[in-house]
């Protein structure tokens, strides 16, 4: 991806679609000022609220805005950056951004604003993606940790680890290059004992950021079982209001019904599916395909069983899997429903091999306990509110220079050829340079700057 031209401004609108009391409109690269004060009529001085109106070409009135400058380079963008506040009417948000454009700006791809200012260094990689985890976040402790990614505390980190990974490649190099001194400082354990170290550290970092996937990215939840054996009825009790229709009459639902849903911080899909039975009528016989389906795309599976039931109940994953007829995700919990209807003698856990609660969606009885058992299922530590965001893709080169620390260990023990420790110990710095951007492709940041909103 080329940067941006010099003469290239961009325009969009930055707030979302529909109506609301403010709209915001965002201009962007050298002629940002000039446009802004053509269409405002008057001049502007950088960091102040201007009340003006804003004018087409003819010369009449579309809004009447606050206009605020913010000259480069102490702009978010790293360039001449305006904004126009006017109202939320999509009408005359549009009026303004064609009149914009006729003045002499384009209109923004996706993530165009963020990727100039990941271009002209104002953010690292990692921030320019924690702006679009801030506005996607689904729980407040998604929120709090895009925050600290978008303040650098992800960034902080990476960059220390970088830190000490140029400090072992001078140290490594100089070894190389003294070959000759009393001291074989590759082979007196000090630079072992400092692989190791950053190993540690590397993996403390991993196992922060895997909880920052969970905050970003959330769970797909899918609750699956018999006819009537209480999922919608659950779904209502974990949405906390009346998503799903429950009746007593078996195959009432026959469609998948999702609900975005916070589970003590843990941003999870809840997932409702049609009852799994084989039956001759073709919509119900679809909804139990559809159910398959989601199973199969499922993180965790909550596999429901009636208690008041009279069949055998499913002691391990076969059976379990054979109930649904699909491919089971790697969590999996049985949770047995209805226990409100049970003797008050009725045995209701240690029965099966597989993670179980039992629970009553009427009642909430074993509903906080189902909650504490998906987030320990789904490795959703209970202090993650306090970390910060991060994807799939940190992971994947956190795991690749983890992988890189280990060949750099097992070369120094095998050989003591510095020069191959030194080369894994560069992988290492690029893999981890990946993360803020360092190290990054042309096509990886066109991926992640199209899946961002227009305006961002």
């Amino acid at each position: 991806m080329a940067e941006p031209e010099d003469a290239d401004t961009i325009a969009a609108i930055a707030t979302a679609d529909g109506r609301a009391g403010i709209g915001i409109l965002r201009l962007s690269g050298p002629a940002a000022l000039g446009i802004a004060e053509r269409l405002a009529g008057r001049r502007l001085k950088p960091r102040h609220a201007h009340h003006c109106h804003i004018r087409d070409r003819t010369g009449e009135i579309l809004d009447d805005a606050i206009v605020i400058a913010f000259p480069a380079p102490r702009s978010f963008t790293g360039e001449d950056v305006v904004e126009i506040q006017g109202h939320g009417s999509p009408i005359v948000l549009q009026q303004i951004l064609r009149t914009a454009v006729d003045e002499g700006a384009r209109l923004a791809r996706p993530g165009e604003f963020s990727e100039r200012a990941y271009l002209n260094d104002r953010i690292d990689l990692a921030q320019a993606e924690a702006i679009a985890d801030l506005i996607a976040a689904g729980t407040e402790a998604a929120a709090r940790g895009a925050l600290r990614s978008l303040q650098g505390e992800f960034s902080r980190q990476i960059h220390d680890l970088m830190e000490v990974v140029t400090t072992l490649r001078v140290y490594v190099e100089a070894a190389m290059d003294f070959p000759d001194e009393d001291v074989d400082f590759l082979a007196d354990g000090d630079i072992e004992e400092r692989i190791s170290a950053l190993r540690d550290d590397l993996e403390a970092v991993r196992r922060a950021a895997g909880q920052g996937v969970l905050l970003s990215s959330g769970i797909t939840l899918v609750l699956a079982g018999a006819p009537n054996a209480g999922k919608s009825s659950l779904m209502n009790a974990l949405a906390r209001r009346d998503t799903a229709i429950v009746t007593e009459i078996p195959g009432t639902t026959r469609d998948v019904l999702r609900e975005r849903i916070d589970l003590d911080g843990l941003p999870v899909q809840l997932t409702d599916t049609a009852g799994l039975r084989e039956s001759t009528d073709p919509v119900e016989a679809e909804g139990v395909r559809r159910a398959r389906a989601e199973i199969d795309r499922a993180d965790c599976l909550l596999f429901l069983v009636d208690a008041t039931a009279s069949e055998s109940w499913p002691l391990t994953r076969d059976q379990v899997a054979a109930g649904v007829g699909a491919s089971l995700p790697a969590s999996v919990i049985l949770v047995r429903t209805k226990i409100d209807l049970l003797a008050a003698a009725t045995p209701v856990t240690g029965f099966t091999e597989l993670p179980a609660v039992a629970i009553s969606a009427l009642t909430g009885l074993g509903l906080d306990e189902l909650k504490q058992l998906i987030r320990r299922q789904v490795g959703f530590a209970a202090d993650a509110q306090s970390t910060f965001t991060a994807r799939a893709r940190h992971l994947h080169a956190l795991d690749q220079a983890a992988h890189g620390l280990t060949a750099a260990l097992n070369t120094l023990r095998a050989t003591g050829a510095g020069d191959l420790v030194a080369e894994d110990l560069r992988l290492v710095h690029d893999h981890l340079g990946e993360i803020v951007g360092a190290m990054s492709s042309d096509a990886l940041l066109g991926r992640i700057f199209a899946s961002f909103c227009i305006g961002k």
